[in-house]
């Protein structure tokens, strides 16, 4: 199931890519703070998901175009397969560099009031990546993480970053995907498409109902999703290359 899955997926990167990159960057890097993360090194590709040590992103943006958004808050949380550790879990407001939207403002809250004495990233940025150090990042979507990360680093330190990730969105839509494939219903057309939106995913798999559009929050909500999913469909014992981008 996991080879049809995944293996149709055109951007996987190969995992011997993702292990020489960490390497070549942990040489190349010329912040130490992102020298520091990539010699924390990579989990092995041949990792099963139960060994895992793991972590729960999640941004709240000015807008959803990295090129001219920012990222306004963070929100992260440490955990395995068995257990979400709050106590770890770690959530900043962050100055933007890019003017708030009102749309997004009604969606994440978060106004300018609360901004008036956010730090810039950069003044924050080795306490994110001290609590990313060494583990695998979870997300629900990874184009705005990825992105908005990659270029908030590239605007302030002249560098980018990138790591593997998994996304529980994609996982989502490829399991949806499959069943869709082998649907009677599909063949005649009555088929229709389920949402994979965090908070659909996670009713699919009885969870409970959080209020969305806090990056926190979220990070929890994508921790226990991932956690239900890899329950419900994948084995404890699969190695995690499998799995992320």
């Amino acid at each position: 199931m996991i080879r049809r899955l995944f293996g149709r997926t055109a951007e996987a990167t190969p995992t011997q890519d993702w292990e020489a990159r960490f390497a070549e960057q942990a040489k190349t890097a010329r912040d130490g703070r992102l020298k520091h993360y990539f010699r924390a090194g990579l989990v092995p590709a041949a990792t099963p998901l139960a060994e895992v040590p793991f972590v729960a992103l999640d941004f709240e943006t000015t807008g959803l175009d990295a090129e001219n958004d920012s990222i306004i808050s963070i929100g992260l949380v440490p955990f395995d397969l068995n257990r979400v550790y709050c106590r770890q879990a770690c959530h900043w407001l962050v100055s933007p560099r890019s003017p708030l939207q009102e749309d997004s403002v009604v969606i994440h809250g978060i106004t300018h009031s609360d901004l008036s004495d956010a730090p810039d990233l950069r003044r924050i940025l080795h306490q994110v990546l001290d609590a990313l150090a060494g583990k695998v990042v979870v997300v629900h979507y990874r184009n705005i993480e990825r992105e908005f990360l990659d270029k908030a680093l590239m605007t302030r330190l002249g560098e980018g970053i990138a790591f593997p990730m998994v996304d529980t969105l994609q996982i989502e839509s490829d399991l949806q995907h499959s069943k869709r494939q082998w649907s009677w219903r599909r063949l005649l057309g009555r088929e229709k498409n389920e949402s994979v939106r965090l908070g659909s995913s996670r009713s699919r798999y009885g969870l409970p109902v959080y209020q969305p559009h806090h990056a926190l929050t979220d990070a929890i909500a994508t921790a226990e999703l991932f956690q239900a999913q890899v329950a419900h469909h994948f084995s404890p014992d699969l190695p995690i290359g499998q799995l992320w981008r």
